[in-house]
């Protein structure tokens, strides 16, 4: 892998824009859905340093939530509370026309100053499609209809009299005014084959399921390689649950309460759900293909990126991923303003100490163990002093 050129990560937090907290558990989540607790979330972060949030989207009550606020409206509420957070907004893109979706996008860069992303999520909950009355594809075809979704909102962004026509979308001669001055950046997830094809020829950003150090850097190899093949680059960004306490031995035992008081039916109701769709690909690779029920606790397998230990320790597992090419850390958390706030004072800046101390070039060891991992899967790691 390169010499480090990423830096500084980035840190983007779960909206709790569904009700049920961020893990399906019946221990307490001081958090809320409501969209005055989402403004004063939204506040803290970007005081304490975060840059962008990730709005979910879902219609209809599953996985621990009853309730949900639509996600494109949601995020421009938080874009009109804050002033320098970009929030991303899930879309499907079977319930929208990718015209429609790029006029919203337009108005809102222009109201917002160019602070809304778009994660293009090809979806994995057919019963909720299904009942909204859409029609549900099989697996590689949506992502064929995500990646037509992407190029027509991307023709009508920067092209006057555009025109694309498609299996799933169509446009003629279409020119809108404004066209946006700041195009929203696009992410998308998905651990497919046809996920990771999809993201090396449009996307600007791929998101990976919580993994290991050597998962994180084994994808952003692969993405990266597809991405070069097509003239572009990619930026990656990662999934977590950060649960930073005085002690690991603190932190671990959340943890394992989270576990330990998890909701069964719902947790393997969705794992039925979501391990259908992966197993759907011909090989196998979707996501959530290989995930047990521990990892199933928690939204796209958080728990395994392993931020669970002291502030130090966990800023320390930060810059491991960054070192394998994570330039963002998408993260949840249990009580979520209060462990926004907490986990800005005192992890954010730690790992802004760990990469100057980078950039400068001081012999810099992270421990052991993530010096072991980081350099097994082909990051940099400074030698110690």
């Amino acid at each position: 892998m390169e010499e480090l050129t990423r830096m500084p990560v980035k840190f983007a937090y779960w909206v709790p824009n569904v009700s049920g907290g961020l893990v399906v558990s019946t221990i307490e989540q001081r958090t809320s859905h409501d969209p005055a607790y989402n403004v004063e979330v939204a506040r803290a972060a970007e005081r304490v340093g975060f840059e962008y949030a990730l709005t979910q989207v879902r219609y209809l009550a599953s996985y621990g939530a009853d309730a949900q606020h639509e996600s494109t409206s949601f995020s421009l509420a938080l874009l009109l509370a804050t002033r320098k957070l970009k929030v991303i907004a899930a879309v499907h893109p079977f319930f929208w026309h990718p015209g429609v979706l790029a006029k919203f996008a337009a108005t809102a860069q222009e109201i917002t100053g160019g602070r809304l992303a778009l994660n293009v999520v090809s979806g994995w909950f057919k019963d909720e499609a299904t009942q909204l009355g859409v029609t549900w594809h099989e697996h590689d075809e949506r992502y064929r209809q995500s990646e037509e979704f992407i190029s027509l909102l991307r023709g009508v962004w920067s092209q006057d009299g555009y025109s694309q026509e498609g299996d799933f979308f169509s446009a003629r001669d279409i020119t809108f005014r404004p066209q946006p001055k700041v195009q929203p950046e696009v992410f998308q997830g998905g651990n497919s084959t046809a996920a990771q094809a999809m993201a090396g020829r449009v996307s600007d950003w791929y998101f990976m399921n919580g993994k290991s150090i050597a998962g994180a850097a084994e994808q952003v190899r692969e993405v990266s390689s597809l991405a070069a093949a097509n003239g572009r680059s990619i930026r990656f960004g990662l999934n977590g649950f950060a649960l930073v306490r005085d002690t690991r031995e603190e932190a671990e035992a959340v943890l394992e309460e989270i576990v330990a008081k998890a909701d069964v039916a719902k947790v393997e109701g969705f794992g039925a759900a979501v391990q259908e769709a992966g197993n759907a690909t011909k090989d196998r690779k979707g996501m959530w293909a290989d995930s047990e029920f521990r990892d199933l606790v928690q939204y796209n397998d958080g728990f395994r990126t392993g931020l669970v230990g002291t502030p130090d320790e966990v800023a320390r597992r930060v810059l491991a991923y960054s070192l394998v090419g994570v330039d963002l850390l998408l993260l949840g958390f249990l009580h979520v303003k209060e462990e926004v706030e907490a986990f800005g004072e005192l992890v954010i800046p730690r790992v802004r100490e760990l990469e100057q101390r980078l950039a400068d070039g001081e012999d810099l060891a992270l421990g052991a163990e993530l010096d072991e991992a980081v350099a097994a899967a082909g990051g940099r790691v400074p030698s110690p002093a």
